[in-house]
Formats: structure tokens, C-alpha cells, sequence
């Protein structure tokens, strides 16, 4: 098996354990499914999205995982300067706070992914590629850390634990929160707040930073293709934002950062916008989405308020 003996060469892993590995990877028909793009003309919904999310088991799920967490949370937030809710609002999206971290077989789902992505997928290509480098991670970690490649499960795409780390992530962020000597993002939720904090500060999280304001717009001033040609990559300043027809007030005025204008469609509705800040952008480098971003850092909010903090 060539693909077996490449990855062994280029991880220095033995051969005859990847091939056997490998050898026992399967093809699910539902994983390619999930990653099939959705037919084109669906309008995307920020009201549907966030009542997945911010609803009354997620939140009691939250209050619990926070008060059995506390110290640890301060901790973590002390050390990077990522709020605790922030932090409870990641790993409340991603898995319920470890209630749902996935059915598939990780090896199953970086197989399918790598040598069967969907073709109908515009990047389909740069998609495999991806996931190849994923299946290979997977394995390193798997042969250093002694774990069973073979009974660890995810998600349809590969991700795993509390935090849904994908391999290459877990590498790379994952740290030994909880002291003892092992990363576990499966097991110990000090792990998975640690790691999750970690990867926001390698991502320059800006502690004090508002995530984002409230915009409204001025209609002879306004140039919606310049704000929304960035897409969500703050790019303007206070003044440019407004000179194109964004209108700020209160905190936002004050505000030395660059900012993004967010669009959050709303179905048939007309879509709702607010101004991002650089933290945002931030939360959108764990998963490309503003309405995933909008959903941890509401949901991490709801938590906060059901505590009376």
C-alpha cells in the first residue's frame, strides 16, 4: 500500500503499523454526504442558526460545566486573557459541553475525506489535500501518544474531544492543562479550557477587546460594496467606517482597532449587521463562520447572565 508507506516515510512512523491501520479504514457514505455543499439558492438564516445554539439545555449544560470549572476558567483566563465565557461558549457549540463529541470513527471520517471527497465540492481538491494532511496527524498522534486509532471517535470531519480539535489543531494547540503529564481533550475538561484559551492567544486574542458593536447606516453616506468587500477581515477605521455610511455610537466611537462589517442574513428577512472587531476575526479562526462566531459569543453570554455574574 504506497499511500501506507508514504505517510510512514514522510512521519517517521512504522510501516507496517500504518498499513495495517489503514487497511481497516472504511468508507462511510453518510461522512462524504455531510461534507456535500448545499444546494445553491438555500438562504442562510442567523435566526435559525442561533436558536440551535442558544436555547435552555445548552445553557443549563453551560451553568453546570462552568461552576464544576470555575477556578480552572479563571486560570485559564488569567494565563491568556480569553474569557471564561468565551471559553464556555466554544465548547458549548462545538459539543455540549462533551455530551455530543461525534459517533464516526476518526479514522473512518480522514479516509472517506481524503480519498473519497465529494467532487460535487467547488475546492474539492484543496479539500483532500486537507484532509490527507489531517489523516496523517491523526496517525502521528496516534503512534506517540499510544492511543488505539481504532476506537477513537469524532466528528463526520475528523474532530475530536471536548473542544472538537482536529488532529493538526491538537498538535499544535493542545496543552496539559490539568498537570498530569498527558493532553487529554476526551477526558479532562481542564485540558480542553486550556487548550481552547491557548489557541486564542496564539491567535491574538486582545484581552479587553469588545468582539464586535452596533452599526446602524446612514443612507445618503452609504457604500455597502466597499464595507462588505472585505467580507469579515477588520479592515477599516472608526473614521473610514463611518465616512462610507456606517454609524457607530457610545464605546465603538472610542475604538483605535480596525473593524469588519457583518452581515447575518435572515432568510426572506432583511439580514442584521454589526461591526467586528479584530477579536471577532479572532473567533472565526476556530471555525470560518460569523454565525458561528455570533453563537459562541452569545451562548457564552446566556451562560453568563443564568449565573449572575
Amino acid at each position: 500500500m504506497q499511500v501506507a508507506d508514504d505517510i510512514a516515510q514522510r512521519r517517521d512512523l512504522n510501516p507496517a503499523w500504518v498499513r495495517r491501520t489503514l487497511a481497516q479504514a472504511r468508507f462511510v457514505a453518510s461522512i462524504a454526504k455531510a461534507a456535500t455543499p448545499p444546494a445553491v439558492g438555500v438562504a442562510k438564516n442567523w435566526q435559525a442558526y442561533q436558536s440551535r445554539f442558544i436555547e435552555p439545555r445548552r445553557i443549563q449544560a453551560g451553568v453546570a460545566f462552568w461552576q464544576a470549572n470555575r477556578a480552572t476558567l479563571e486560570r485559564a483566563q488569567q494565563a491568556t486573557g480569553v474569557p471564561a465565557e468565551i471559553i464556555v461558549g466554544i465548547i458549548g457549540v462545538e459539543t455540549i459541553y462533551g455530551q455530543q463529541t461525534g459517533n464516526y470513527r476518526v479514522l473512518d471520517a480522514l479516509a472517506t475525506l481524503s480519498f473519497d471527497f465529494p467532487k460535487s465540492h467547488p475546492r474539492a481538491a484543496e479539500r483532500s489535500a486537507y484532509f490527507k494532511g489531517e489523516l496523517e496527524q491523526f496517525l502521528s498522534l496516534m503512534q506517540r501518544t499510544g492511543r488505539d486509532p481504532l476506537t477513537q471517535k469524532g466528528s463526520y470531519a475528523g474532530a475530536m474531544g471536548l473542544p472538537q480539535f482536529m488532529p493538526s489543531s491538537w498538535h499544535k494547540y493542545a496543552v496539559d492543562f490539568d498537570g498530569d503529564g498527558v493532553v487529554d481533550l476526551l477526558g479532562s475538561p481542564a485540558d480542553a479550557i486550556g487548550s481552547v484559551a491557548n489557541y486564542f492567544k496564539i491567535f491574538d486574542w486582545q484581552p479587553g477587546l469588545a468582539t464586535h458593536f452596533p452599526v446602524t447606516f446612514e443612507a445618503q453616506k452609504l457604500d455597502m460594496d466597499s464595507l462588505m468587500a472585505p467580507d469579515i477581515l477588520p479592515t477599516f477605521s472608526v473614521t473610514s467606517f463611518q465616512d462610507k455610511g456606517a454609524v457607530l455610537t457610545g464605546a465603538a466611537l472610542e475604538h483605535t482597532g480596525k473593524l469588519a462589517l457583518i452581515e447575518l442574513q435572515m432568510g426572506d428577512a432583511p439580514p442584521v449587521y454589526v461591526a467586528g472587531t479584530d477579536n471577532f476575526y479572532v473567533i472565526t479562526r476556530y471555525n470560518w463562520s460569523s454565525y458561528y462566531a455570533m453563537a459562541v459569543i452569545e451562548l457564552g453570554q446566556a451562560v453568563a447572565v443564568a449565573l449572575d455574574l
